[in-house]
């Protein structure tokens, strides 16, 4: 079950492979992030001294969720995977023009996910040419629909 999706990385970027990591995350942020309080449209994942780092989520603290603590709603969180796909990512980020992006957040057995994808950036004609296929497929749907009914 998806919670939430970043749709601009689908349309700024051509996404060749997904990987599924776990999330470092405090108390208050599974709270927030269980009611749907996340954003990832501004997102994106770095590269730090060998480990993955998710910059720019942002986490709406709930007003119920400690007393204690000042929560920084876009604080930089650590994405969890194994040692060996940490290393595969790094090679391709660095060789071969590669950026990663976070493209979702979801639940699997109980624990919040993210999904980021290795991804390549689309140029401006690209982007023009997505958009004409997606018309395209619209206008087709609504002939055949029309087709039908007449």
């Amino acid at each position: 079950m998806s919670i939430a999706s970043n749709k601009k990385a689908f349309h700024d970027y051509f996404i060749e492979e997904k990987y599924e990591a776990g999330l470092a995350l405090e108390g208050w942020e599974v709270k927030s992030i269980r009611t749907g309080r996340v954003q990832l449209k501004e997102a994106y994942v770095l590269v730090k001294r060998g480990e993955i780092w998710l910059l720019g989520m942002h986490v709406t603290p709930l007003p119920t969720a400690s007393t204690h603590i000042h929560p920084d709603p876009v604080r930089t969180r650590k994405l969890l995977l194994h040692e060996g796909q940490i290393m595969q990512l790094i090679g391709k980020v660095e060789r071969a023009g590669y950026t990663l992006v976070p493209l979702d957040l979801h639940y699997a057995h109980g624990r919040v996910k993210a999904e980021i994808g290795l991804a390549k950036g689309k140029k401006q004609y690209d982007k023009r040419e997505d958009e004409k296929e997606k018309d395209w497929a619209r206008e087709k749907q609504r002939l055949m629909r029309e087709k039908v009914r007449g």
